[in-house]
């Protein structure tokens, strides 16, 4: 029988935010440590699916694929669904070429023990007001954070701005 790969991975209670993904040994950089599991959904579907957690009717566990689809991760998920948001994150999702498939791929080399944390960088429709940041603010406390989980509006150039006049 073929020994299995012992995992990159472990999940337990973070300082930062309730659960959270760490690193079992050493990650180099570019190492594929898990892929983002769930149950494939419509984005109507996501709309109508109740919060993961009533206290906190933002917090869910959706991945939106380029192909239209979105991930579940509270629908049969794994532990990458408690991979917590940095504004400096160690970690990125990449799809596969497919757009059917979520990874979690590795920036640098990753110290065992360390905590995981991929950019949420959440994609919300509309005017992006301080209450809506206040409701996604960030925790993660890094030199670089932009106070939420959102992406925030790529600035605009100084040549565009001169294009619109």
């Amino acid at each position: 029988m073929p020994s299995r790969k012992p995992s990159l991975h472990e999940v337990h209670p973070s300082q930062l935010h309730g659960t959270g993904v760490f690193a079992a040994r050493g990650i180099p950089a570019e190492t594929r440590i898990l892929e983002y599991c769930g149950r494939r959904i419509t984005p109507e579907e996501a709309d109508e699916r109740p919060s993961s957690s009533p206290d906190d009717p933002n917090h869910t566990f959706f991945f939106s694929l380029s192909g239209g689809k979105i991930i579940d991760g509270g629908q049969r998920g794994n532990d990458a669904r408690w991979i917590n948001h940095s504004c400096s994150p160690n970690c990125e999702a990449r799809e596969n070429e497919a757009g059917t498939r979520l990874y979690i791929y590795s920036l640098r080399d990753i110290a065992a023990g360390e905590e995981l944390f991929f950019d949420y960088a959440l994609q919300i429709e509309g005017r992006k007001t301080k209450k809506l940041r206040e409701q996604y603010r960030c925790l993660c406390g890094t030199p670089e954070c932009r106070g939420t989980m959102l992406a925030l509006p790529k600035k605009r150039t100084a040549k565009k701005k001169e294009q619109d006049g």
